[in-house]
């Protein structure tokens, strides 16, 4: 499967030390046999029963892939391969997201992203759902969380704003179509964990590996437990609402496994004092001092990175690309930050799409890479308090 196709994570959560270290050996190698200087990206394949793997493809360009590995990283690709192109060194080229380290650092990551596509095949009537070698989606989507559950479950949300995350409901069991991939299997997993498939089972028919199935699994078995709470009798407790929220689930989630609304469970969850905290993408993994704003919003923390102190205007993205709204609304909201720094005024840009503009290190003041829903939207407002929020730059989403 093409890797624009892909549901990509990062950091890679299913390759041993030494497996890793085998392919980043081999990519520098091959670099430096080709003598590429800059930016270029290796396609694998890679054996999992054995430490065997074919090199597919070397590409010395930038792709969309690119972009996604710069902002999911915070390391920027594209700025420093251009430096390197007019023959400036590594160690002498400053990381202009952190502002603190050298370009020579390898990035690391203390939090988990999950980028997933939107394949908009349902707006044609004789196209093949299945997904292979040769790239249909039409956008992906960025989230970052501090647990795979996290991250997974709101990338699902961002791909289409009328899902309400890993939601066992959404399709039927079908084996035939657990075992060829489609732009929609993993709802058919989600069932299929709802009606008592094992892992292994899964195992044996989607080859999706047993890591990421787990974690799969955990999410249904506890929206499973959800749904047995009656609140009539026993009100959610603190502990089971926090659960909820450190693994993905959103209000509108929680409160259709409890037939509740989102508004109440965003009541009570507010009363118990459950709120999401702010962290940086620092590229360091917080090894060293960094300052940057890359932000995301995580219920597996216990303190802000940043402080709340100055003024700023709130300016709502565009979301993922589709047919029908894709960089023309980019541009309007990126425009609108310009104008608005031109007027010195300090800005918020919340976004999630890893291609776009506007989710770039340098045009807001800060930048949420987080889901556009009335939930997160309101959180990061009351976070932020900001003098105003601009919602008509990003087309029909926000």
């Amino acid at each position: 499967i093409h890797t624009g196709e892909s549901i990509v994570v990062a950091p890679s959560q299913t390759l041993s030390n030494r497996e890793y270290n085998l392919l980043r050996t081999t990519a520098i190698n091959v670099i430096r046999h080709f003598g590429v200087v800059g930016e270029c990206n290796i396609q694998y394949a890679l054996n999992p029963y054995a430490e065997e793997y074919y090199i597919i493809e070397v590409n010395a360009r930038l792709s969309r892939s690119s972009a996604l590995a710069s902002k999911a990283t915070g390391y920027p690709l594209a700025y420093v391969a251009a430096k390197l192109a007019l023959g400036i060194s590594l160690p002498s080229i400053k990381n202009s997201v952190t502002n603190q380290t050298t370009a020579c650092f390898e990035p690391s990551l203390d939090y988990c992203v999950v980028k997933i596509p939107r394949w908009d095949l349902s707006k044609f009537s004789r196209v093949s759902t299945k997904i292979g070698s040769s790239m249909k989606s039409v956008g992906e989507v960025m989230a970052i969380g501090r647990k795979f559950e996290e991250a997974f479950q709101k990338a699902l949300r961002m791909v289409d704003e009328t899902v309400i995350g890993f939601d066992p409901y959404l399709k039927e069991v079908d084996d035939e179509e657990l075992k060829e991939p489609t732009d929609k299997r993993m709802f058919v997993v989600a069932a299929a964990i709802r009606n008592g498939y094992s892992v292994d089972q899964l195992y044996e028919l989607t080859k999706i590996d047993r890591w990421f199935l787990q974690k799969m699994k955990t999410i249904v078995d506890f929206n499973t437990y959800l749904e047995s709470i009656d609140q009539t009798v026993q009100p959610l407790t603190h502990d089971i609402l926090l659960k909820a929220k450190q693994i993905g689930f959103s209000d509108k989630q929680v409160a259709a496994a409890v037939k509740s609304t989102e508004l109440a469970i965003r009541k009570q969850r507010q009363d118990f004092r459950i709120i999401p905290y702010v962290k940086q993408i620092d590229t360091v993994a917080a090894e060293w001092p960094a300052t940057t704003n890359y932000l995301y919003l995580t219920y597996n923390a216990s303190s802000h990175d940043l402080e709340f102190e100055e003024e700023h205007v709130m300016v709502i993205g565009s979301g993922v690309y589709r047919i029908g709204s894709s960089v023309e609304f980019d541009w309007c909201a990126v425009g609108c930050l310009r104008e608005l720094r031109k007027l010195g005024v300090k800005t918020v840009m919340v976004n999630y799409n890893p291609e776009t503009v506007s989710t770039d290190y340098d045009m807001s003041d800060r930048l949420y890479f987080e889901e556009i829903s009335f939930e997160v939207v309101m959180d990061i407002y009351n976070l932020e308090n900001p003098t105003g929020i601009i919602l008509s730059m990003g087309g029909q989403l926000p």
